[in-house]
């Protein structure tokens, strides 16, 4: 899996496009940071660091995640599971999972998870933007 760093000395932007959905609420809140138009497309050193990190929690995917330089640790949730459909979009799952595959491969998830449910998805079981493309209703 394809993932790009981008830090401003204090905090470390995570980006793994491959599970990227494109739902455009990073760049919305926070264009300072997150300009999909230009290269790099992140620059951390364009918001107080809190305000990145905050703005990170709200990343439906998980394609974005962070840790602070100082300590290594990457944030993680602990607090319950809470589910959310999302209307004509995935099925987001907030906490830290464990999923295991149909092929016996088990991949962990922090913050949110974002399954498919259009059926569309090439990166099944999450979600990839897929269900816009097709206008998917549900």
């Amino acid at each position: 899996m394809t993932e790009k760093r981008y830090t401003n000395g204090e905090i470390t932007v995570v980006w793994k496009p491959d599970v990227c959905i494109h739902s455009k609420i990073c760049w919305k809140n926070l264009p300072e940071v997150f300009a999909p138009r230009e290269r790099p497309w992140i620059k951390p050193e364009g918001a107080e660091t809190e305000k990145i990190a905050a703005q990170i929690d709200a990343c439906p995917s998980g394609a974005l995640s962070y840790f602070y330089n100082e300590t290594g640790e990457e944030k993680s949730v602990e607090s319950e599971r809470i589910v959310e459909v999302m209307a004509n979009g995935p099925l987001l799952v907030y906490g830290n999972l464990k999923i295991k595959g149909a092929d016996g491969n088990e991949t962990e998830k922090r913050k949110v998870t974002a399954f498919c449910r259009c059926g569309a998805s090439a990166n099944k079981p999450f979600c990839d933007g897929s269900h816009t493309k097709i206008n998917f209703q549900g």
